[in-house]
């Protein structure tokens, strides 16, 4: 349909609304002819109406899939998810990512290996399976060399090669030796059964002897037959806590003081008095009191020892009849 016009001619009123339809002159408040029943202004034009905002065109070009932003135009940072979807893209999972961060982390561990040159093994110690056993409670640093305690048990390689608590062993096997860790290791070093020059100071006297060693097995052999022997351990009347190794004045060696003799027992009873410093027992050098405890426990009961003891600066020796324990 046509939009009414304005029909001068018919009126004389050049503001007069005429219907288009059949001329009529039409009222300005009438929206349709009362001559034909023609609604004005009928169209697209009345219903469709055209509204233009400010900037429409950049805003409706947004939605163009060929527009182009200007540079200058602020861009939106894309969101995590944004990320996910093209990991997912790419076929990255979690699996992925760790593999890469291990392959990085080995490479780096090859590229140090490389810039520290190649590898120098060290120079092992050899060690056997059965370590060898010296025969005696324990090694400790003393000044010259290793000293140890007492000798155990009896029939172990330092028993038989003659040495006692208090000696000072300063070479071993032809080798210097300062200290406990450098004795210990050529012990390990050594295999069972194998004899060796041991040269110790005893009384600041350098003496030598051949040593031989035994297995730990041979060595818990020996300790099981003298623990289990028919004939007990032997007494001797004193109480190991109140004696005390001393240097015996006017001589060069030590001996061990006893501070208490049990009364009535066989110390006691054979003449043995408190203060009297005991440097031999059965024909064995005694130089501490391990070592004198140690060799009146493998003393056979009842059976008499000769003990030398140090009295007043006198050397006197009294034969002691064994109690037993």
């Amino acid at each position: 349909m046509q939009p009414q016009q304005s029909f001068s001619g018919s009126t004389g009123d050049p503001s007069a609304i005429v219907c288009s339809q059949c001329g009529s002159p039409m009222p300005k408040e009438m929206r349709f002819c009362r001559s034909c029943g023609n609604r004005l202004g009928e169209g697209p034009a009345e219903y469709t109406e055209t509204v233009r905002f400010r900037n429409a065109a950049t805003a409706n070009a947004q939605f163009n899939p060929a527009y182009i932003p200007p540079a200058a135009a602020p861009i939106a940072p894309p969101s995590p998810r944004d990320f996910t979807r093209c990991r997912r893209r790419l076929g990255w999972g979690g699996m992925t990512w760790m593999w890469i961060v291990l392959a990085v982390f080995f490479a780096s561990g090859g590229a140090m290996s490389i810039l520290k040159g190649p590898h120098r093994g060290r120079a092992t110690t050899p060690i056997f399976l059965d370590r060898s056993i010296f025969g005696v409670d324990g090694f400790k640093t003393t000044e010259g060399g290793v000293t140890f305690e007492d000798v155990e048990p009896p029939g172990a390689p330092a028993d038989k090669a003659g040495l006692v608590g208090g000696d000072i062993i300063t070479t071993f096997d032809g080798r210097a030796v300062r200290k406990e860790s450098e004795l210990m290791d050529l012990i390990r070093q050594t295999p069972t059964g194998k004899p060796v020059e041991v040269i110790y100071l005893r009384d600041g006297e350098i003496k030598k002897t051949q040593l031989t060693t035994i297995s730990s097995q041979e060595s818990n052999q020996l300790e099981r037959a003298y623990g289990n022997r028919a004939e007990g351990q032997g007494i001797f009347g004193y109480n190991n806590g109140d004696s005390k190794r001393v240097f015996v004045p006017t001589s060069k060696i030590f001996g061990v003081r006893l501070d208490r003799v049990d009364q009535n027992g066989p110390a006691d009873l054979a003449g043995i008095k408190k203060g009297d410093i005991v440097i031999e027992f059965d024909k064995t050098p005694i130089r501490t009191s391990d070592e004198l405890l140690s060799r009146v426990r493998r003393g056979f009961p009842y059976s008499t020892v000769p003990v030398v003891v140090m009295r007043e600066g006198q050397r006197i020796e009294i034969p002691v009849k064994l109690g037993k324990r």
